[in-house]
């Protein structure tokens, strides 16, 4: 996809901030192009970046779909204080508005989190139940180590929302031709349509992207081989 494919989020954090866009000054993950996607905080600042697809049906699309992307918490001047994640079901073009997270939680080392929430408030360190954190998985991941991870969000006939994560083995399989596999501790995930399982309804429609929630100075993290799919 293009850079012309994606919109910054309305409310996200200005470049004085955090700066944003391609380098290939930052070594990729194998299978990866030319170039990859950064985000560098340039101040003590709270709040978040992110980038939703502009595509006809995507913006947002009436059901669910899929966003796949290997993820890095880049090394930089601290190991807390930021998170980066994909997302699938954001209800509005701000980082303010609340969808469906995957991606590394805010600790060192950090762990695979499925949230439900507020893009801006990312991926806090907290036990399942809490923050909205849906699923947790059980591996540690450290700074500076490529994540490639997948989000399926299937809007089911009745209403129940149906969210699956899986991860590819960046040291085995190249990211341009994953093997995907469970998250060992993160099982599935069913919002269902009477807001039982997570304590709210379920988003039925999405918006698709990817982005960085920081709250600390000279915070990093990277993206690479982004893949979306919308479900009819």
């Amino acid at each position: 996809m293009a850079s012309s494919d994606w919109t910054v989020c309305t409310d996200s954090l200005n470049t004085a901030s955090v700066d944003r866009g391609v380098t290939n000054g930052i070594a990729r993950p194998g299978g990866g192009g030319s170039f990859l996607y950064g985000f560098n905080s340039l101040a003590v600042v709270t709040g978040a970046v992110a980038l939703f697809t502009n595509k006809t049906n995507f913006a947002p699309n009436t059901k669910g779909g899929r966003i796949s992307a290997a993820i890095q918490r880049g090394v930089g001047g601290g190991n807390s204080g930021f998170a980066p994640f994909i997302f699938l079901g954001l209800q509005g073009p701000s980082v303010d508005d609340v969808g469906y997270l995957l991606g590394l939680s805010d600790e060192e080392p950090s762990k695979i989190v499925l949230r439900k929430g507020a893009l801006s408030t990312g991926l806090p360190s907290a036990a399942i139940g809490e923050a909205g954190i849906l699923a947790k998985g059980t591996d540690t991941y450290s700074t500076g180590e490529w994540v490639h991870l997948l989000l399926d969000m299937i809007v089911n006939e009745n209403g129940d929302v149906l969210l699956q994560a899986k991860q590819s083995d960046v040291s085995v399989h190249d990211v341009d031709d994953p093997t995907w596999a469970a998250i060992p501790g993160l099982d599935d995930f069913v919002d269902d349509a009477l807001g039982i399982n997570s304590g709210s309804p379920p988003y039925t429609t999405s918006r698709f992207g990817f982005g960085f929630q920081v709250s600390d100075v000279t915070r990093r993290s990277f993206f690479d081989y982004i893949e979306v799919l919308r479900q009819l």
